[in-house]
């Protein structure tokens, strides 16, 4: 019984760390987001774009999650590509030269 019950433990802190950086991640990219608006790096419409692509990849996170009991190895990889596109997207917008 106890390894019975190890197990599960041990399976469901694995699946729950598992999802873990996608969100710690989305919340980095949220703050360099906002320090970006705060420091006049970001104009309005870059921050705009930069959220709608966020908020696009939460959905699609959300949706994956839905469709039957997680995120597949397939699309983790899919949603890691799109977080180092907007994090790429994020620095350029910062370092371009525009001021708001």
């Amino acid at each position: 019984m106890k390894t019975m019950t190890l197990m599960l433990g041990l399976m469901l802190s694995t699946a729950a760390f598992a999802e873990v950086p996608v969100g710690v991640r989305a919340e980095a990219q949220q703050a360099r987001i906002n320090e970006g608006v705060a420091s006049g790096a970001l104009t309005g419409r870059e921050t705009a774009r930069l959220e709608r692509r966020e908020q696009h990849l939460r959905r699609e996170l959300r949706r994956d999650r839905r469709d039957g009991g997680g995120v597949s190895g397939r699309e983790r990889r899919h949603l890691e590509r799109e977080e180092n596109r907007i994090s790429r997207g994020i620095y350029r917008q910062k370092h371009d030269g525009q001021v708001r």
